[in-house]
């Protein structure tokens, strides 16, 4: 077997190693024996050096969670006597990602909808000057220069801005909640 390039090797060593103890938490976790954790871990590692390149992982953490389980699962179809809870913790286990779920991507994208939607609803120059300053992160001497306005109205209507969008957003939870009550009731009154 051909050792794996050097670049692989830190790549390794800076992006797999400091989830090894994780790893090793997560094995135990679904009842395996220190041995076969052990063993496992070392499988997982000697595939990943056998790579040729490792641009296409994104996230080294799940990649070798995943490495592992499937490695764990090959040496259990394997096994003569395999205990059920074994495969039971293991299925269980999921595998924590660098990456959003999906379900947190949709929230920050409803999220951004929202705050987009509130920064669109500000009077003309607060949300000109809350854009420039917030969105596009210029500085308040800049601002001011380019709307020729002083540093101080800058950043009053910046932080009116701010203001106004977070009094909104309570506003809109509030009324959420307040709906959700109402639904709640109604439920309970049917």
């Amino acid at each position: 077997m051909e050792s794996a390039p050097d670049h692989i090797i830190r790549w390794v060593g800076a992006n797999i190693l400091p989830h090894e103890a994780d790893l090793r938490a997560w094995l135990r976790r679904a009842r395996l024996g220190r041995e076969d954790v052990e063993d496992i871990i070392q499988e997982a590692y000697c595939k990943i050096a056998e790579l040729s390149t490792v641009e296409h992982i994104l996230s080294p953490r799940a990649y070798f969670f995943t490495v592992a389980k499937n490695i764990a699962f090959m040496r259990i179809r394997r096994a003569r006597i395999v205990r059920i809870d074994s495969v039971d913790e293991i299925d269980r286990l999921d595998v924590m990602s660098d990456a959003p779920s999906p379900e947190r991507e949709t929230a920050a994208r409803h999220e951004l909808k929202r705050v987009m939607r509130l920064i669109a609803a500000l009077p003309s120059r607060c949300r000109q000057v809350f854009e420039m300053r917030k969105v596009q992160g210029m500085p308040q001497k800049e601002i001011a220069r380019v709307l020729g306005l002083s540093e101080t109205t800058v950043e009053n209507e910046a932080a009116k801005g701010l203001r106004l969008i977070m009094r909104s957003m309570a506003s809109e939870d509030q009324g959420q909640g307040s709906q959700k009550e109402l639904k709640r009731d109604a439920a309970r009154n049917q």
